[in-house]
């Protein structure tokens, strides 16, 4: 593929639905980065290593120097909000970073103002949106590829990507008007209310032939009519849902446990967290959408079915609570049941003090860089490889996802390996031994 690979020439536009603590932190932390103030730890695409050939050749150059990814210097933020607080403004509410390096790039922050979001208080109960758009689906949807286009010329942007940080929706599951992009277009201009705004974007970035990615468990572009919409308009999407604190514990530590053959009775984890995350996810009908990403981990990873003796009656609970004083410091405990040899009990706990915008604002950058690689590389349709990023990772119908990091991180090394026209990485091995009893 590597002479398919169009360069990465010109500006990216990130366009961002829901420019809160993720958002604001992801553009606070790429301006503090390109004056030289901070580092962009966490971000695979800037700090990241990737081996090529043989391990005797020693070649392992930075993932930026490997495949024409986007510079930072040529990112142009921008995006739509609910309230129409400034980049700025909005971060220091959000009280991720400290007010020192916001300071330090406050000018930046606030030029970046949002447009008017495509907004359903149906589908975020707890949300009291104020710079809204008005009129049908239709007319919003329209708004919205309007607002793209203007993004585009009044910022000399030569690619567009769109990167979903908005609030999780309330939990509902596709129907009828979701089956096929000529019916989902029909229940458009019939302003069907089982459209949710998150689908407004998705349609509006897909149908100029925009990447699309889905930050948030929400039930977007996991449907037929936008993978078909993607597939028509040959645009990369990528979903769902960013993989920061919990979950990201889970396919760390589940895989190890399933390496081993060690058996789980249990695996109780609960949260709390504040932000607007938090208040979000206080209703019980957008927890449920959270609920279903993070319980689908451990059954994917452990097969139960394929293992009943160690996990067949394995008891998964998640619970998220709402508690403002914690703010974005989002905290977790796992209590993990396991037996070993004989069938004798041991116990795991963890006990996680995270940041949930620290870890998430690396994680968005890097599908937002990915996605326009794929489109540039002429890729199209769901782009598994992005599943090292993501809670609930969207496939092709009827394949299982992939949970464990591990085998999601060679899958995405491999891919860039494939891109540029270098030999796939399997770490078999053996030829290295072979060639030492050949020489004996």
């Amino acid at each position: 593929m590597e002479n398919n690979v169009k360069p990465a020439n010109g500006k990216l536009g990130i366009l961002i639905p829901g420019l809160g603590a993720v958002a604001t932190t992801l553009i606070a932390g790429v301006e503090a980065v390109n004056k030289g103030l901070s580092q962009p730890i966490g971000a695979l695409t800037q700090m990241g290593n990737i081996r090529l050939g043989k391990r005797t050749e020693n070649r392992y150059p930075k993932i930026k120097d490997f495949v024409p990814l986007a510079n930072l210097n040529d990112v142009v933020f921008g995006g739509w909000d609910v309230y129409a607080d400034n980049v700025y403004d909005a971060a220091m509410k959000a009280k991720v970073l400290e007010p020192g390096l916001l300071n330090s790039v406050k000018a930046e922050l606030e030029a970046i103002v949002p447009m008017t979001a495509a907004f359903d208080k149906s589908y975020a109960k707890n949300l009291d949106g104020t710079n809204v758009k008005e009129g049908t689906r239709y007319e919003m949807a329209q708004a919205l590829m309007q607002d793209i286009e203007t993004f585009q010329e009044e910022k000399n942007c030569d690619r567009i990507v769109v990167l979903w940080c908005g609030s999780t929706e309330v939990y509902f599951e596709e129907s009828d008007i979701h089956q096929s992009i000529e019916i989902f277009e029909q229940a458009l201009q019939d302003d069907d209310k089982r459209i949710s705004p998150s689908m407004l974007y998705a349609y509006a970035a897909l149908k100029l032939g925009i990447p699309y990615v889905n930050g948030a468990p929400n039930l977007t572009i996991d449907i037929p009519a936008l993978v078909e919409l993607a597939k028509q308009t040959e645009t990369p999407i990528a979903g769902k849902d960013f993989k920061t604190g919990q979950t990201l514990m889970k396919t760390i530590l589940a895989p190890g446990l399933a390496a081993r053959a060690l058996g789980v009775k249990g695996w109780f984890s609960t949260n709390i967290l504040g932000n607007r995350d938090g208040l979000v996810l206080d209703d019980p009908d957008n927890f449920k959408t959270k609920e279903v990403s993070k319980l689908s981990v451990l059954e994917d990873i452990f097969q139960p079915e394929e293992n009943p003796e160690l996990y067949g009656d394995l008891y998964h609970k998640v619970r998220i609570n709402y508690y403002p004083p914690h703010g974005d410091n989002k905290e977790s405990w796992d209590n993990i049941d396991i037996f070993g040899w004989l069938g004798y009990q041991m116990q795991i706990k963890v006990n996680f003090l995270c940041r949930d915008s620290i870890l998430a604002a690396p994680v968005a950058l890097d599908l937002a860089l990915f996605v326009d690689l794929a489109k540039r590389a002429g890729m199209s349709g769901i782009q598994e490889w992005l599943s090292f990023y993501l809670k609930s990772p969207q496939t092709a119908p009827g394949l299982r996802p992939e949970h464990d990091i591990f085998k999601q991180l060679m899958k995405l090394q491999n891919t860039l390996r494939h891109m540029m026209g270098e030999d796939l990485i399997t770490h078999l091995g053996l030829d290295y031994y072979q060639d030492l009893v050949e020489l004996l």
